[in-house]
């Protein structure tokens, strides 16, 4: 089986204005769907951002994947450092993190080709894994801070305004009713900290049995973290990248006992190590789509359970596809020990055959078919492509679209 034709098509899905440190998500979140065609008639589907460079990344790399053998993942590696010698990173320069493009664009087509390799054997791309040892992956909602959202060219607003603690709960009881999460987790860093502690205060009081998170990216000062910790010391499962940095990520844990948890500070396999070494953090999140693929992220789990590390999951604004492979790689991860992220709930499009899947108790089961187990919907494709070209939107700046909800913003890391 060789790869005789890649096709990456870029897509925009309508998004509504989550509110984050570093601004407001823009009015669509783009991402890229990929096919990877056999000379066997298989094709292979993956999914990944769209911004500019990832997208740049991925239409460079296609060409020399022609003859590539799906289960030669070293060939493939190879291939995609020759075609980008210059893999730095890919973020925008409003992200508080950055990846590099070669794991990005790496991790994009390493799905495909074990979606191929799996629909060759007749087994579920979790076998490819190790195996599954779970098949009901369990998800948190994410919640978010939000304003209403101004501009419905593109699509409808979801939940309208919700500016604060009173009102995020019932954010929570809306998305419990319909998906039964039984964790959450809150975005932060929006509000000042004692309405986040009140924010939290309350959706303890509201789901008394569930596991809380907060991720305020960074926003607090070492002080100001230790002081939040100390109101909310019972009630967090784990804090999310409280501070900036390994090093105020280091000088909080020496202080507190709660858990910390990142996606921020360690996004590299070299800085599991300084942060196991700092005892910087104790839960990384994991994400197929920078670690590496989902070997990569099997690898991290492996890594972090030698390191006494827990571990979580990742998210961003996805769809099927990517929840797909979230689902084959917390199946395969034994010490997957919470709930994962995702973001699915805040949007209502999807792109596999047979709709959106059902979240029953927060949790998805795994798809039993060979590979991902998920088929393409082209005329779902083909409307989000149109969507694509009819936005004009190429990257994600989060902080420039926040100006036209708060003209007087600034973005400042940390705020508090």
């Amino acid at each position: 089986m060789r790869i005789i034709k890649v096709t990456v098509t870029p897509i925009a899905i309508p998004d509504v204005p989550l509110a984050n440190l570093k601004g407001v998500h823009q009015s669509v979140f783009l991402r890229s769907v990929i096919e990877l065609e056999t000379d066997t008639g298989l094709v292979g589907l993956g999914e990944t951002y769209g911004a500019r460079r990832t997208l740049e990344g991925l239409q460079k790399v296609a060409a020399a994947l022609e003859g590539l053998d799906p289960y030669d993942l070293h060939d493939l590696r190879r291939r995609i450092e020759t075609a980008l010698p210059d893999g730095g990173g890919i973020n925008a320069p409003t992200a508080l993190t950055d990846h590099k493009l070669v794991d990005v664009v790496y991790s994009a087509y390493e799905i495909p080709c074990l979606d191929l390799r799996g629909k060759e054997v007749g087994r579920p791309l979790h076998d490819l894994l190790g195996g599954a040892v779970r098949k009901t992956i369990p998800f948190g909602g994410y919640l978010f801070y939000k304003f209403a959202k101004q501009d419905l060219s593109f699509g409808p607003d979801i939940m309208g305004e919700v500016m604060t603690p009173d009102v995020l709960v019932e954010q929570a009881r809306t998305f419990h009713a319909e998906y039964g999460f039984q964790s959450w987790k809150l975005k932060g860093g929006v509000l000042e900290p004692e309405l986040e502690i009140e924010t939290m205060l309350k959706l303890r009081e509201a789901f008394p049995g569930h596991g809380l998170r907060i991720d305020p990216m960074g926003a607090w000062t070492v002080p100001t973290a230790l002081k939040v910790v100390r109101r909310l010391e019972g009630v967090l499962e784990y804090l999310e990248d409280p501070c900036k940095g390994m090093e105020g990520m280091a000088e909080l844990s020496a202080q507190i006992d709660m858990p910390l948890a990142t996606n921020l500070v360690v996004v590299e396999f070299e800085q599991v190590i300084e942060a196991a070494r700092k005892d910087a953090v104790q839960i990384i999140l994991s994400d197929h789509h920078y670690w590496r693929g989902a070997t990569g992220a099997i690898h991290l789990g492996e890594i972090c359970r030698a390191a006494g590390m827990g571990v979580s999951m990742h998210s961003n604004s996805h769809l099927g596809i990517s929840l797909a492979a979230m689902c084959h790689v917390a199946a395969a991860t034994p010490n997957l020990t919470y709930a994962c992220d995702t973001h699915y709930p805040w949007t209502t499009k999807e792109i596999v055959k047979g709709g959106r899947p059902v979240f029953r108790d927060g949790a998805v089961q795994v798809p039993e078919g060979p590979g991902l187990g998920v088929e393409l919907d082209r005329e779902a494709l083909a409307e989000l492509h149109a969507l694509y070209n009819q936005a004009m939107v190429a990257d994600r700046n989060d902080t420039d679209e926040m100006l036209k909800y708060r003209p007087d913003f600034v973005r400042k890391v940390p705020r508090w």
